[in-house]
């Protein structure tokens, strides 16, 4: 739903509207766009924003004569931090709720505080750390006034998309009191929006309202290069290869009965991959939108996922589990609870660079909290809502590996052409806000439950 509602240009429009707000002030547009990268994130995730922020954000620096580098670190923070709001913003946010049993809306209302200080302190420290007029200079190139309607490509689809989209958060936290699974309620509403996107868009196609050039991601001229473009492009390299590739060569006179057979094999492999370009290209010009969301779906995360679930259940047949929840009981001095905390969340920092993303760190401290044997509760409490600040924030850490949205951001960097943005350089201007959000937000935690606990 969150991707569906992205193609229709809805997160471009807002840059635009945002950028007429901020003006020719540098700093103030900086501010706006941090808030308005936050706010989205909240309801659609990172990965869209990731997707389709970075893309924008690389163009727009470039026509305003700007340093990319604050606006993209900026983006990628806000971005991640946010994810921790709703626990379908993230992955590792359904792992929490699932493993420490805590209620959907109960998550929001935990985290929100630690949200709140965690993306003002950070805003602090990007903008200390950007303050030169090298990186935030004083003016920006503002030659005209973006008109946000250029870039939304179906307003129709982005009015119901919002609408679909906000009424499945809204019955998710209501039904959740009724411990009723996340799926059966999320997947109707999918369901409604699948049905609508090929609807709406076959209604369109036969009422020739569709323009190729303007829905098709690769061919927008309101933006030369979407956001769609960057979810999509891997996959086209696979399935549209060129004809050159295609073909290969011809078998000469000398060639071998074996070299004909080969070639002969190459021809039909070619002939093969043409028909299903050509059927694609039909299917893309009927049905743009899931033409353009299937590619963008996360299909790799489920095999990801999996594997970190068995890597871990394969540490607890071994005993490692027990002997690392035996370690924590020792260091938390039987469960205290602030100890708890910052224990658990520093570690999970820590643990998103080295335990294969922020997905298999919040997999293996949940199954190690859970496996200490009397455990209080409000101790257990407290440690997964510090994990849940750690896990969200752990990908804003040094190295993209510390999440898939991460690896994400990187590769469309690379895509774009901003290769001045490496590893070491990624950690060292992540290092100030990786540090005050985890003080600011463990220090919440805290400060949240020795009210809720009395202690």
């Amino acid at each position: 739903m969150a991707i569906t509602l992205d193609i229709t240009g809805i997160l471009q429009a807002a840059a635009y509207w945002v950028s007429n707000k901020g003006g020719s002030h540098t700093r103030r547009l900086f501010f706006y766009f941090y808030v308005m990268l936050t706010l989205i994130s909240m309801l659609l995730g990172n990965d869209p924003v990731i997707l389709s922020g970075t893309a924008f954000l690389v163009y727009y620096t470039a026509a305003v004569k700007l340093e990319p580098l604050p606006w993209l670190m900026a983006e990628f923070a806000a971005a991640n931090t946010s994810s921790m709001v709703l626990f379908v913003g993230n992955p590792t946010n359904v792992v929490i709720c699932e493993g420490f049993l805590v209620n959907n809306a109960a998550f929001t209302a935990y985290t929100i505080l630690p949200f709140l200080a965690c993306s003002v302190s950070c805003f602090c420290a990007l903008f200390v750390q950007f303050r030169s007029e090298k990186h935030l200079p004083p003016k920006i190139l503002q030659t005209t006034t973006l008109d946000p309607r250029r870039v939304l490509r179906d307003p129709i689809g982005a009015w119901v998309g919002s609408f679909i989209l906000g009424s499945c958060l809204i019955v998710i936290i209501i039904v959740s009191f009724f411990k009723v699974d996340v799926w059966k309620i999320s997947l109707p509403f999918a369901g409604a929006k699948l049905i609508f996107d090929l609807a709406w868009d076959h209604y369109r196609f036969s009422t020739t309202k569709v323009d190729p050039e303007k829905t098709h991601p690769n061919n927008c001229p309101n933006d030369p290069d979407p956001a769609d473009r960057d979810g999509t492009i891997e996959l086209q390299k696979e399935m549209t290869l060129t004809n050159g590739q295609l073909h290969a060569p011809g078998p000469s006179q000398s060639s071998s009965p074996d070299m004909t057979q080969n070639n002969t094999k190459n021809d039909g492999l070619a002939a093969f991959q043409r028909f299903i370009k050509k059927k694609w290209g039909v299917f893309a010009n009927h049905f743009p939108t899931l033409a353009t969301a299937l590619p963008r779906l996360p299909f790799a995360l489920i095999p990801f996922a999996f594997s970190q679930f068995i890597l871990i259940e394969g540490l607890s047949h071994q005993g490692w589990i027990e002997v690392f929840a035996g370690w924590l009981a020792k260091a938390t001095h039987g469960g205290q609870m602030h100890p708890t905390i910052w224990l658990i969340g520093v570690l999970g920092v820590l643990l998103c660079n080295l335990a294969g993303t922020n997905i298999g760190a919040t997999i293996l401290l949940t199954k190690i909290v859970r496996a200490v044997p009397n455990f209080p509760k409000d101790s257990m409490r407290a440690a997964a809502i510090a994990l849940a600040v750690a896990s969200n924030i752990g990908a804003v850490s040094f190295v993209f590996s510390a999440s898939l949205a991460g690896l994400l951001w990187h590769n469309i960097l690379r895509q774009k052409g901003i290769g001045h943005i490496g590893q070491w350089r990624f950690a060292f201007w992540n290092l100030l806000p990786l540090a005050t959000m985890t003080s600011f937000g463990l220090a919440v935690v805290s400060a949240e439950m020795a009210v809720l606990y009395r202690r």
